[in-house]
């Protein structure tokens, strides 16, 4: 795989290099990455594993199939240990995590540790006489998994406002919902949308924080 073929598919699996989606088999392009020896692909690594362990389309036997040569296949575990390395340091906890970590032989397993030291003193790294940037390496991924955490936060944050709306349109009309939000908001009401506040809604907003009335609603929910 070329180069430019290699950063559109390493992007499709969550390293964005380039702004490029497509759907990818994902263990072809983690071998592939392993064959690079290029830096820029190696620090994404741990970013790309994650995403397509995540996903479900991460298979290592396969991924040793691929790569065949003894050499590419513990180049391949040494970016797993790395990787590894990485989750430990930021503390993640994956539900895919245990599996991947019964895969590194016992001298891998000795690597990832010296990797997690060396990434907590901010020393460098060296994989296949490569020397890579710790620093660059947390940046790399964190930046990432920042990303990934805004948009979940968005994603929950809408599904907040979804439920708060399907709520309000269950007391309000939508007149009343829009200038329930507008005076919440601090907005300037007209004097019709005063008298209508102070004569309807203010006295549908003082039953809900009725705390006897909460409870006997919640009564009724309990039984059904």
């Amino acid at each position: 795989m070329k180069n430019k073929n290699l950063i559109d598919s390493v992007n499709a699996l969550g390293f964005p290099l380039f702004d490029v989606e497509k759907k990818q088999d994902a263990d072809l392009v983690l071998a592939n990455i392993v064959k690079s020896k290029e830096l820029r692909f190696w620090e994404g690594f741990p970013v790309v594993l994650a995403n397509s362990a995540e996903k479900g389309l991460f298979s290592h036997d396969n991924i040793n199939s691929i790569l065949k040569s003894p050499l590419r296949k513990s180049t391949f575990n040494s970016l797993i240990a790395m990787s590894l390395a990485v989750y430990d340091f930021f503390n993640l906890k994956f539900s895919w995590l245990n599996s991947l970590q019964k895969v590194l032989s016992i001298p891998k397993q000795k690597e990832k540790k010296i990797f997690v030291k060396q990434l907590k003193k901010q020393e460098d790294l060296y994989l296949l006489g490569q020397k890579i940037s710790s620093q660059r390496l947390k940046t790399v991924f964190e930046n990432y998994f920042i990303q990934k955490r805004n948009t979940l936060n968005e994603l929950l944050l809408v599904k907040d406002e979804l439920r708060l709306e399907y709520s309000l349109s269950q007391i309000f009309s939508i007149k009343q919902k829009e200038l329930f939000l507008k005076k919440l908001k601090r907005e300037k009401l007209t004097k019709t949308e005063k008298e209508y506040y102070s004569r309807i809604i203010k006295k549908k907003v003082l039953a809900l924080t009725d705390p006897e009335l909460h409870n006997l609603a919640l009564r009724l929910l309990s039984e059904g």
